[in-house]
């Protein structure tokens, strides 16, 4: 008895196993392979910081040569981008999580045009609070119809603890 359960995300498939949710391209779970998906976090996160001290640096060098408007928008940008390390530190790209480790996990519903629905799990992993966002198809890709088959599967296997 096949006791899985599957729905489309925006980057593949999530599998919904009774130990386990698993996330994969291409939709076949003996292909998944978990390797350096911290690491991608990580350099992302090191790329925007490095990205937001040259803005900083720039803006300030804008501000000394009297180019007001310059400096401002890009001191904008480098506080955007500080604020998008900070709050994305605690993400995570791991392909496994174990049903035992999750704390906490909520459905936020997209705003057509705007953005994606989306989940958003709370797990712990090496004892940290990690979160793994697990973004759902779009509108030009029956986003409605995958979104409430993968609504319906979270709640029926009692994942989703918070409706945003």
């Amino acid at each position: 008895m096949n006791t899985e359960k599957r729905f489309k995300t925006k980057t593949g498939f999530c599998h919904i196993l009774p130990d386990k949710i698993v996330l994969t391209k291409d939709g076949i779970i003996e292909n998944i392979s978990n390797k350096g998906t911290e690491k991608g976090v990580y350099k992302t996160l090191i790329i925007y910081s490095g990205l937001s001290i040259y803005l900083l640096y720039s803006s300030y060098n804008k501000f000394q040569n009297d180019k007001v408007v310059f400096g401002l928008l890009h001191a904008v940008l480098g506080l955007f981008l500080i604020y998008g390390v900070i709050i994305s530190r605690n993400n995570s790209a791991t392909s496994i999580i174990e049903r035992s480790k999750i704390k906490e996990s909520k459905f936020i519903k997209g705003r057509s045009g705007l953005t994606r629905s989306r989940f958003e799990v709370f797990f712990e992993e090496k004892g940290k609070i990690k979160k793994r966002l697990i973004m759902l198809p779009g509108s030009l890709n029956d986003g409605n119809n995958e979104t409430e088959k993968a609504l319906r599967i979270m709640k029926e296997e009692k994942i989703i603890t918070t409706n945003h």
